[in-house]
């Protein structure tokens, strides 16, 4: 079956929602994503029910992971068909149980819907800060989630925030970032290891060699009128769903002023 999957950090549901004209719910109503992985919703899950009520009148889905602190993370999947499981939050698999991470659990930073042809999860991976304790944070959510994603065995794709540029054809000014978190030679090396296992950064296999296409801009001066951006919003494939990946756009705003994300969604049509 053909799906087109989108993956968005909405930088804050209610803000994303609540702009009028060429919003968050505008761009709802026109997609034909089939399944949308959402980051940074910061709201509680009836807060983000709330916002998203005309997306979900209409039809949609939604599986929401709410932060663990106010104001912070949150990852939802909207999906034009029920889920047939849910699972939020880290953990891994014990002897037939799924056992929750003792500490990634409850963060809001991990979900995933299980379909009938294909897993599809979201993910929001924290900023970090070189050597400090939320730098220290980051590396062990890595280690947590890049273990659950060696453990997949059936097709699966993993969309979402990774706060990473892979290479320097990730990153407008990676020189002036060689030393800050988002660019560090471990958290690049991570991304190198999930390449070794199997998986496929979707986006990067379909616009080899070039740069970008960037998926987050500064709000600061003029970073989206230059394109002086990153690519860390990612499409993670597994299995024979990474082969039918034909197709990948970032859907950047026309205009600073049309933005209702400092993100703009990378859209992937996997045929």
């Amino acid at each position: 079956m053909a799906y087109i999957i989108s993956s968005i950090n909405v930088n804050g549901v209610r803000a994303a929602t609540g702009k009028t004209g060429k919003g968050m719910l505008e761009w709802l109503a026109s997609t034909e994503a089939d399944i949308i992985c959402l980051q940074e919703t910061r709201a509680t899950d009836a807060q983000t029910r709330a916002a998203l009520a005309p997306a979900l009148d209409a039809g949609w889905y939604l599986t929401h992971a709410e932060p663990g602190a106010k104001g912070r993370a949150g990852v939802g999947i909207l999906s034009r068909r029920e889920p047939r499981a849910v699972r939020i939050g880290l953990g891994r698999w014990q002897d037939g149980t799924w056992q929750p991470s003792a500490e990634f659990a409850a963060t809001g930073r991990y979900v995933e819907a299980e379909f009938d042809e294909l897993t599809v999860a979201s993910v929001y991976v924290h900023t970090g800060e070189a050597d400090t304790l939320m730098q220290d944070e980051k590396y062990r959510f890595l280690d947590e989630i890049g273990a659950h994603l060696r453990a997949q065995t059936s097709d699966f794709v993993i969309c979402g925030d990774w706060n990473v540029a892979h290479t320097e054809l990730d990153i407008k000014n990676w020189k002036g970032n060689l030393k800050n978190s988002g660019f560090l030679p471990a958290e690049r090396a991570w991304i190198d290891g999930m390449l070794a296992a199997g998986y496929v950064d979707v986006v990067r296999s379909l616009h080899p060699g070039v740069a970008g296409p960037y998926s987050w801009w500064s709000y600061r001066g003029r970073a989206y009128d230059n394109d002086a951006g990153w690519r860390i919003d990612y499409h993670l494939a597994r299995g024979e769903v990474a082969t039918r990946a034909k197709q990948a756009v970032v859907e950047r705003a026309a205009t600073y002023a049309e933005r209702w994300s400092d993100h703009a969604p990378v859209t992937v049509q996997y045929r």
